[in-house]
């Protein structure tokens, strides 16, 4: 069909025309061959004020987030908005033009599982913006601040890099009200934690995230969980769900987060979804197939994942969940009781050897370790070996027991099947998402999607392996996001939209921060634009902090 414009009555000289395109105003001289002339404007509109542009990507290639196929196009900038997509567009008037032949320019990538928890101390958001990350939501897992309203403030005071949005979580939506307690809430403690749900959906918050593997979320039922969701929900919002269980276990964990929402009619992420340790490699098959059943039966689930063969999270993982009932004080009570303690130890080693130890204690890699920096990017093994202990199970456990006992600490478990990562990402409603935290060089031992989901997927996903299409991978990272958000102004590269737009290199992006060596920036990504400012240029950050804090779009009627 053709595009319908309309030229308005002609200005003094030296001043451009407009033109009314798909209801943006921009200069008739910007746009090269003119256009056709519609008479449907009546002649009271012939007035309007020209519409000035301020930045112009000239030679790209426009991946415009959809799926559609790449096209030649310049893209054209007025203040924060997308005001032209089109071939050669005139430079005149433009006050900036940036040269990106034989680029890709595509919207900037929404990161739909972002632990953000040192944003007001690492505001530029340097490890999310130069992977060209321009909206990140954070609040995962079924953590997050609360208050949430006083927290975005100071968000917005710091004046971030990127833009960021928050989920509520749960697991400190029932600590701030049931502490660490491991029982189901009384009708009273239900109902204040449905009031903070909605407090914070009132506040910005986008849905409600659970951890339902970490404490204290490990101890709900999942009458708690659907009653929480169905607060969410009567706002609009979404819910995520770090599943119950990832190893054994991983089906019913599914099941549950597909129950929640089927009963709260609550769309779902199944984030950062795996299949954890040997025994369940492969099932990502039947999970799949699980998540396909309920999207025919009317459930809306979505996925997101990280494209690495191994998870990060506390050491504490492997520690039984009932040992920590009611806080760590009384977990060093049941540790002085010697049947107790041997429980406690004989769970570490089936976990250990069943979940996220991976049978082998070289398959735990310590990232974040404040009692003792010197272990960060050891080993289970290496620390065993350190202590001229033997790498078995039970030496692993004592040492697990140890780290509890001195503060915990972070690890990197590699316990993930390429075949499980590979079959996940191609599913068409899965995304792409970091689960990475705020980190800049120096700063302990980093898993290293921290600093290289997107660009690895582009490079090693896209570009060596030719697993997805550059338009298949690009959608799961901007239109896919933005949608499961309700954010239709975000993730295209239309007119009109939020001008969030990431620039590369789609011969050399890749990413190079590695296991062994995190703190590496990502190569091919040359020029990140947040919010129509230029962020990152030359692949290096300009100092521009251009992001702000979006919140929740206005629910739609329900059907």
């Amino acid at each position: 069909m053709a595009r319908r414009t309309h030229v308005f009555g002609r200005r003094r000289a030296g001043l451009l025309s407009a033109v009314l395109l798909r209801g943006v105003l921009l200069p008739v001289g910007l746009l090269a061959g003119g256009f056709a002339v519609s008479a449907r404007r009546s002649q009271d509109t012939r007035a309007a004020a020209v519409q000035s542009v301020d930045l112009l990507l000239v030679g790209g290639t426009v991946v415009d987030g959809t799926g559609a196929p790449g096209r030649r196009a310049d893209v054209a900038i007025a203040g924060s908005r997308v005001v032209a997509v089109g071939e050669n567009l005139s430079r005149n008037g433009a006050r900036r033009v940036l040269d990106v032949t034989g680029q890709v320019v595509a919207p900037g990538f929404i990161d739909l599982h972002a632990h953000l928890e040192p944003l007001l101390q690492l505001s530029l958001m340097e490890s999310a913006l130069r992977q060209g990350v321009t909206l990140a939501l954070g609040g995962p897992d079924g953590g997050s601040p609360l208050p949430l309203g006083p927290y975005l403030d100071s968000v917005r005071a710091v004046q971030p890099g990127i833009n960021v949005a928050y989920l509520v979580g749960h697991n400190d939506v029932r600590r701030a009200v049931m502490n660490m307690d491991a029982r189901a809430p009384s009708a009273a403690e239900l109902s204040r934690m449905k009031q903070l749900v909605a407090e914070a959906m009132g506040q910005g918050a986008f849905g409600l995230s659970t951890g339902l593997l970490y404490l204290p979320g490990t101890y709900s039922n999942v009458e708690e969980v659907i009653a929480l969701a169905q607060v969410a929900s009567d706002s609009g919002g979404i819910y995520t769900s770090h599943l119950r269980k990832e190893g054994i276990g991983l089906l019913d964990g599914v099941g549950e987060a597909l129950e929640i929402g089927r009963r709260a009619r609550i769309p779902v992420v199944l984030t950062h979804h795996k299949a954890v340790g040997q025994q369940m490699w492969g099932k990502s098959t039947v999970t799949l197939a699980m998540v396909d059943s309920a999207r025919r039966a009317g459930t809306d689930v979505m996925i997101d994942q990280y494209p690495y063969t191994a998870t990060h999270t506390g050491i504490g993982v492997l520690v039984p969940s009932w040992a920590m009932a009611g806080g760590t004080g009384e977990f060093r009570k049941r540790l002085a009781v010697p049947a107790l303690r041997d429980s406690i130890k004989a769970d570490i080693v089936f976990n250990i050897l069943n979940d996220r130890g991976g049978g082998d204690l070289a398959r735990v890699q310590f990232s974040r370790v404040p009692w003792d920096r010197t272990l960060e990017g050891k080993t289970l093994k290496d620390w065993a070996a350190r202590r001229n202990l033997a790498p078995t199970p039970e030496n692993g456990a004592e040492l697990v027991l140890e780290a509890m006992l001195n503060g915990g600490g972070n690890a990197i478990y590699h316990v993930l099947d390429e075949g499980d990562v590979r079959r996940i990402m191609t599913h068409p409603f899965t995304m792409i998402a970091s689960d990475g935290r705020l980190s800049q060089p120096g700063d302990g031992h980093p898993h290293p999607r921290a600093y290289g989901t997107f660009p690895r997927v582009l490079g090693r996903y896209v570009r060596e392996q030719r697993l997805l299409s550059l338009e298949q991978a690009v959608h799961k990272m901007t239109q896919m996001p933005a949608q499961r958000l309700g954010l239709s102004d975000r993730g295209v590269l239309r007119v009109g939209a939020v001008a969030d737009v990431v620039v590369f290199d789609a011969g050399t992006v890749v990413d190079q921060s590695t296991f062994t060596a995190p703190h590496q920036y990502p190569k091919g990504i040359g020029t990140v634009v947040v919010n129509g400012v230029v962020a990152v240029e030359n692949g290096a950050p300009t100092g521009a902090r251009a992001g702000t804090v979006v919140t929740r779009p206005r629910p739609r009627p329900r059907p």
